[in-house]
């Protein structure tokens, strides 16, 4: 892809983290094209975690298997967030996952906020609990 295609992409995958921290209770959902995006932001682990630190919740990623897994009212809420948290969206990247694709995009997958797994902030991990011997 273009330069200009990859910023575009990796510039929504920035704003749906974002969202996702500033909102955690709300179940969020990247488009297919932003998902790439957010996942090239999660292979850069230090500058991620340095990322959520700063927004104050690590955004933690479940994947999705499931392509038909849609619910066209996630992307709504989830573009609704990125403008609550001050940002445009960049529509064309937002559309659904039989839609026109822009770019190849590696996973043939959807998130979607079912019972399998909301894309949300975790909270921290409680220390693991140890049988006394």
């Amino acid at each position: 892809m273009s330069p200009d295609m990859a910023e575009r992409i990796a510039g929504e995958g920035l704003k749906f983290v974002v969202a996702c921290a500033s909102m955690p209770d709300v179940a969020l959902a990247p488009s297919r094209i932003v998902d790439e995006g957010w996942h090239a932001l999660i292979l850069h682990t230090k500058v991620y975690e340095e990322l959520c630190a700063s927004l104050g919740d690590f955004v933690h990623h479940y994947p999705g298997y499931d392509p038909d897994n849609y619910d066209p009212l996630i992307s709504v809420r989830t573009q609704d967030a990125i403008r609550v948290a001050g940002y445009d969206i960049d529509e064309e990247l937002w559309g659904g996952p039989n839609g026109d694709q822009l770019v190849t995009v590696a996973a043939k997958c959807q998130h979607s906020p079912s019972d399998t797994g909301p894309i949300k902030p975790m909270p921290k991990p409680r220390p693991p609990c140890r049988d006394k011997p």
